[in-house]
C-alpha cells in the first residue's frame, strides 16, 4: 500500500447489504438471463431485451452509483463491483457496466447539475442508456490522444474525430463523448447516436457476448455537459471502467474454473476421475491462484476508485489490469484444456467464458506487459518526486 494510505482501513469483507445484492442479482440472471438465453442474444447488436433491462433497473442496478438527490442509491464502486462480477459470471451480453459504471459516473462527476438532473434519474430507472465514448489513456500519467475535437457553433457544438472502441454503443440512447476543445481543455459532450454526422460501425469479434462499435463523428451536433475542464473526472471514470472490465473477467474466469473442476470430478480415465491426476490438479490450482490474485487486485482497485487519491487509484487500476488481462485469459484457456474436446464445441458453455476472457486480454489499455511498464513509470515518477531538490 502506498505511503499516506497506511492509516486507511481496507475492508475486504462484504457487508450484509452487498451479500444480499450479490445473491439477488445472481438469482435474477439465473432466472431471467441464463446461459441458454445468452446464446439466443449472441448475434443481437443490443444484447438484451427491454424486459431484462427493466428488471435490472427494478433491482436498482443502474442507480447504484447515482447520487440520492437524483434518484439513486448513492453507493460506490465496490457495490457496483459485486453486480459486475455476477454479470461476468453469467456472460451477460447486455449494456450493464457501460451504463451503471460509465454513464452514471460521467453524469455524476463531469456533468453540471442541470444536465445531471436531466438524465441521471432516467438512467437509474432504466429509461435511458447513457454510454461513455472516452479517449483511452496511453500511459501511467494518463496522457491520451483525445481522438475527438469539439468546435463551437451557433447554438451548440460540433464533434469531429473517432473513438475506436465504444462498449455497447449500438444499445445507447445517449453517447457521452470526451472531446478536446480548441483551447486544449477536455470536455464532456452528449451526442444522440442517430444524429447527422454520427457513424457507429459494429466491430466483429469471436466474442458474441461483448458488443463494441467504432464511433466516427463528422460535424455531429452535440451538447456540452459542462463548461469546465473535466480531465480529472474523465480519468476517474476511465479507471472505474477499466476496473469494471477486470471484475467482469473475474466473474467469467471463476465460472470457467467451476466448469473445469466439476468436469474433472466426474470425467474418468483409467478408472479414476481425471481430477485425481497430478497434472490436472496442479493446473486447477494454478487457475485458482490466478483468480484469487485478480480478485484481490480488482477489489482493491474498486475501493481505491472511491477512497484513494488519484495517483493511488491509477496505480491500483494498473495493477488490476496487469493481474487480469493475461492471468484470467489463461484460466479460460486452461479450462478448455481440462474439459478436453467437449470444451471446444459450440454446445459447451466454457467457450462463452473463454471468448469473453480473450476480449479482456485484448483490452484497449493494453495487456500485462503494457501495464507492468506503466507501473514502472509510476514508481520512477514517484521516486524522482521524492528526491531532494
Amino acid at each position: 500500500m502506498a505511503a499516506g494510505l497506511a492509516s486507511r482501513a481496507v475492508n475486504f469483507e462484504f457487508d450484509d447489504d452487498q451479500e444480499l445484492l450479490r445473491a439477488t442479482v445472481g438469482r435474477f440472471f439465473d432466472e431471467r438471463a441464463p446461459l441458454r438465453w445468452v446464446r439466443e442474444h449472441l448475434d443481437d447488436p443490443v444484447g438484451t431485451t427491454p424486459e431484462v433491462h427493466a428488471g435490472l433497473a427494478a433491482l436498482g442496478v443502474f442507480g447504484l452509483a447515482v447520487p440520492e438527490r437524483h434518484g439513486g442509491a448513492g453507493g460506490g464502486m465496490v457495490d457496483l463491483a459485486v453486480v459486475v462480477e455476477e454479470a461476468g459470471r453469467r456472460a451477460y451480453p447486455g449494456p450493464l457496466r457501460s451504463v451503471a459504471v460509465g454513464g452514471a459516473g460521467l453524469l455524476a462527476l463531469a456533468a453540471d447539475e442541470a444536465h445531471a438532473g436531466r438524465w441521471l434519474a432516467e438512467l437509474a430507472e432504466g429509461r435511458l442508456r447513457a454510454v461513455p465514448a472516452l479517449p483511452v489513456p496511453r500511459s501511467a500519467s494518463g496522457s491520451r490522444d483525445a481522438g475527438v475535437r469539439a468546435t463551437p457553433q451557433q447554438g451548440g457544438w460540433q464533434l469531429h474525430g473517432e473513438v475506436p472502441v465504444v462498449l455497447d454503443a449500438v444499445a445507447a440512447d445517449l453517447l457521452l463523448v470526451g472531446a478536446t476543445r480548441s483551447d486544449g481543455t477536455l470536455g464532456l459532450f452528449a451526442l444522440a447516436p442517430d444524429a447527422d454526422g454520427v457513424c457507429l460501425e459494429p466491430i466483429g469479434s469471436v466474442d458474441g457476448t461483448t458488443k463494441t462499435a467504432r464511433l466516427t463523428c463528422t460535424g455531429a451536433r452535440a451538447t456540452s455537459c459542462s463548461d469546465r475542464d473535466v480531465t480529472g473526472e474523465l480519468d476517474a471514470v476511465a479507471d472505474r471502467l477499466a476496473v469494471a472490465d477486470v471484475l467482469d473477467g473475474l466473474g467469467a474466469a471463476h465460472a470457467a474454473l467451476t466448469l473445469a473442476v466439476e468436469h474433472a470430478k466426474v470425467r474418468h480415465q483409467f478408472g479414476r476421475p481425471i481430477g485425481s491426476f497430478q497434472a490436472v490438479a496442479h493446473l486447477a490450482a494454478d487457475m485458482l491462484r490466478a483468480v484469487e490474485v485478480a480478485r484481490v487486485a480488482a477489489y482493491y482497485a474498486a475501493w481505491a476508485a472511491d477512497a484513494a487519491p488519484a495517483a493511488e487509484r491509477r496505480r491500483a487500476t494498473t495493477m488490476a489490469l496487469a493481474a487480469a488481462t493475461d492471468g484470467l485469459y489463461r484460466v479460460g484457456a486452461d479450462a478448455i484444456q481440462i474439459l478436453g474436446g467437449i470444451g471446444f464445441t459450440w454446445e459447451h458453455d466454457a467457450h462463452l467464458f473463454y471468448k469473453r476472457l480473450l476480449t479482456l486480454q485484448q483490452h484497449p489499455r493494453g495487456g500485462r506487459l503494457v501495464q507492468l511498464e506503466a507501473l514502472a513509470e509510476l514508481a520512477l515518477a514517484e521516486a524522482l518526486a521524492a528526491e531532494p531538490a
